[in-house]
């Protein structure tokens, strides 16, 4: 199969393919989403094999309104209505029990609950508006690996497995959407992601926030939740500003290849080493955030390197996600300064 890359002005032909029970990734304002229709069972399986990804694992259906994700629902609480005016469409999904039958098992995970979201993001509003049903949209890469950011991250996992990508320039957020459970008596963050618990709560008032992990045998609620995920082939440490010297000395001893991902300001200190051993998360959560995954493969391309000190921020705000994600591409492995 040749893999399609879509302008903005071709989303009729992308539309199309999705219609026709094929597999298209489409942009968001956070990552690339592998589209197929979530009313096609038979393409929605065509996405588990694609990606090589646990069949537990639910999808997040992709939608162009609030009217759409009501037609779906047995309960469309007041929570969601508040949570829905404020932040939608933008980077929060929410978790709402289904009708029966609503959906197939290949799109729930065998759940009786599914997560929605409006992407902030015009082309694919049009796209799916285009489809007339919603669309499931995982992370359009390979299970496990650090998620696209660029249609060429795509085109690098799943060239020759989908129908096409529609490319609309590089992701604005850089980090999946927030995950907020609205199934359960009190709503929880199951993912965190760039609506943060204070904005939601600011909204809905308290909620639960200590579920962003889940065991190997049990069966995620939510995509992203595994102990490792997003990990590069090479080892990832999580390491604070102020032990970079110390961490860079230690890998120096290693006599092999490593790489930086860190601020502009971290950076600085390392002039000798190569460039391409040195990648820039900018300088501020926000833009470490939209360069986090791309840092990450960056040094897929460079096989020779084995080992990414990769710098830590603190876990507040949008740094919440950050770290959440920085730690499940490094199985949570930390430098220790004391090495």
């Amino acid at each position: 199969m040749q893999t399609k890359v879509f302008k903005a002005s071709q989303l009729p032909a992308a539309a199309a393919a999705l219609v026709a029970g094929e597999l298209v990734s489409f942009p968001t304002e956070t990552v690339y989403g592998l589209g197929a229709d979530a009313t096609n069972e038979a393409a929605v399986k065509k996405v588990y094999q694609a990606k090589g990804r646990p069949s537990d694992n639910p999808l997040i259906v992709h939608v162009a309104d609030v009217a759409t994700v009501k037609k779906y629902v047995s309960n469309f609480p007041e929570t969601a209505a508040k949570l829905t005016a404020a932040f939608w469409p933008g980077s929060l999904t929410l978790i709402l029990p289904l009708k029966p039958g609503a959906f197939s098992k290949t799109v729930t995970g065998g759940l009786s609950t599914a997560a929605f979201r409006n992407p902030n993001n015009q082309v694919t509003l049009d796209l799916i508006k285009q489809v007339g049903h919603p669309l499931v949209g995982p992370s359009a890469n390979t299970s496990g690996k650090p998620s696209p950011t660029l249609a060429s991250h795509v085109l690098h996992d799943l060239s020759g497995k989908i129908a096409g990508v529609v490319d609309d320039g590089p992701t604005g957020v850089g980090l999946e959407s927030t995950v907020l459970d609205l199934s359960t008596a009190t709503p929880a963050i199951l993912r965190p992601g760039a609506v943060t618990q204070a904005q939601i709560e600011s909204v809905i008032g308290p909620i639960a926030t200590n579920h962003h992990q889940v065991k190997a045998d049990e069966v995620p609620k939510a995509p992203g939740m595994k102990y490792k995920h997003y990990a590069p082939n090479a080892q990832v440490y999580i390491t604070q500003a102020k032990d970079f010297e110390a961490a860079v000395n230690w890998a120096q001893k290693k006599q092999q290849p490593f790489g930086l991902l860190a601020t502009d300001a971290v950076l600085a200190q390392f002039t000798s080493l190569p460039d391409n051993y040195r990648f820039s998360l900018g300088d501020s959560i926000v833009s470490a955030s939209q360069h986090l995954f791309d840092g990450l493969r960056h040094y897929d391309q460079l096989p020779e390197v084995k080992l990414i000190l990769a710098q830590a921020f603190p876990a507040e705000g949008l740094g919440v996600a950050y770290m959440n994600r920085l730690g499940k591409s490094a199985g949570q492995a930390h430098f220790k300064a004391d090495r």
